[in-house]
């Protein structure tokens, strides 16, 4: 009984006192109201779980305190205090909605029982609704998960399919240019067009043969896989990847990640889907001329953390507690289906890491993804620099920053 937040209203002072005396020897502390003003008062400051009222007081009644408390704080339980001849009003006050009702003098054991009680009904109707929203997630969860599985179907045999033709136009491109080096095309007037438009046909076939590779990679493993994984050569491959849609938008895209790699051991598939589905929600939230950061740094020596900066439209505050949840979503109908987030989250307590935002409305969001290091912490220099330099190389000619 010492954790119930216990509220006595009564106009008689030296009633309050003896009450709240008895109470504190047995380690109960209460807070005191002389009327139902200063009761309602009380609510409005901090929360209480039961109320003992007198009926009989001057201005407000008890039953009309009664009947505001249970209007503004349905979860707090009200017990009425009423005089041998006026039991009717404790009767009339349970049919409102009072817990029960005491008649005066009080005996404290009494009283004291019929507080728990009213506690322990506040207890299980907290336990029945955790109840009903864990039934309502793990039924959307299952909706979620086979729709997940669907699209993940979809997703491999859309990439099967498109590797397919792929390979029918590769082998007609690299026939074409066989025949061209031909002694009977030397005099073509057209050669060095013709040449040109191979080059451009292979090279469209390569970017959308890796784009297809990346897609069957988001499906291919269901379950976690450990390895080492070079998280900056993961952020490249993401960058890569939505390179063209941030420069369509003219929004400029940072990494700041410095120069050294890191290796960690985790599912690089899995990690990849969640950077994938960050960066891009990014970009999305993000308008013309705006600036897209990523960063990496160490967290102690076991931990990594990864932050995703934009300077987009932010998120409202009352919304920043739903964004993980499935179907939720603050873009326009038909735009996104609200199961990114909610995907992501779950992949990152499967790889045993954690997923947090901060945001302010007109100023930007930054997501905190943070992953352990587990039982490879060593940096690899010289795997990285090689990669590291011709991830640059190849996008010198761009806006990006790496």
């Amino acid at each position: 009984m010492q954790n119930i937040r216990l509220l006595l209203v009564d106009d008689e002072k030296s009633f309050l006192n003896t009450i709240a005396k008895r109470m504190k020897k047995r380690g109960i502390t209460a807070e005191q109201a002389v009327n139902g003003e200063e009761c309602l008062t009380i609510l409005e400051s901090q929360p209480i779980d039961v109320v003992v009222s007198d009926v009989k007081m001057p201005g407000m009644d008890g039953i009309s305190l009664m009947k505001q408390i249970k209007e503004n704080y349905p979860d707090t339980e009200v017990i009425l205090l009423t005089g041998h001849a006026s039991t009717q009003d404790g009767v009339e006050g349970i049919k409102a909605g009072a817990f029960d009702y005491l008649t005066k003098p009080v005996e404290l054991e009494h009283l004291l029982g019929k507080i728990q009680q009213a506690f322990d009904k506040i207890l299980y109707k907290h336990e029945k609704k955790k109840e009903a929203e864990y039934r309502a997630k793990l039924e959307q969860q299952m909706i979620v998960t086979e729709r997940l599985a669907s699209i993940g179907t979809l997703a491999t045999g859309v990439a099967h399919e498109i590797n397919n033709p792929l390979a029918i136009i590769k082998e007609a491109a690299g026939y074409m240019g066989q025949l061209l080096k031909k002694k009977e095309a030397e005099g073509f007037a057209y050669k060095k067009q013709f040449e040109l438009g191979i080059s451009k046909v292979e090279t469209g076939i390569d970017r959308a043969r890796r784009i297809t590779h990346k897609l069957l990679g988001f499906v291919k493993k269901n379950e976690s896989v450990s390895s080492d994984v070079d998280v900056n050569e993961l952020l490249c491959e993401v960058f890569e990847l939505l390179q063209r849609e941030a420069l369509y938008k003219d929004i400029q895209m940072v990494q700041d990640t410095g120069d050294l790699p890191f290796i960690i051991q985790t599912d690089p598939y899995q990690l990849r889907q969640v950077l994938l589905n960050l960066v891009a929600n990014a970009i999305h939230a993000t308008g013309a001329h705006g600036n897209i950061t990523v960063g990496l740094k160490p967290e102690g020596d076991k931990s990594v953390v990864i932050t995703i900066t934009d300077t987009g439209e932010g998120i409202a505050k009352e919304n920043l507690k739903k964004i993980f949840d499935p179907f939720f979503s603050t873009k326009s109908p038909g735009q996104g289906t609200g199961l990114g987030l909610f995907v992501s989250n779950n992949i990152m307590r499967k790889l045993g890491g954690t997923m947090d935002v901060e945001s302010r409305l007109g100023q930007g969001t930054t997501f905190f993804v943070r992953l352990p290091r587990q039982m490879n912490t060593e940096l690899r220099e010289t795997k990285q620099k090689g990669t590291w330099e011709n991830v640059k190389n190849q996008h010198n000619d761009t806006k990006f920053k790496i």
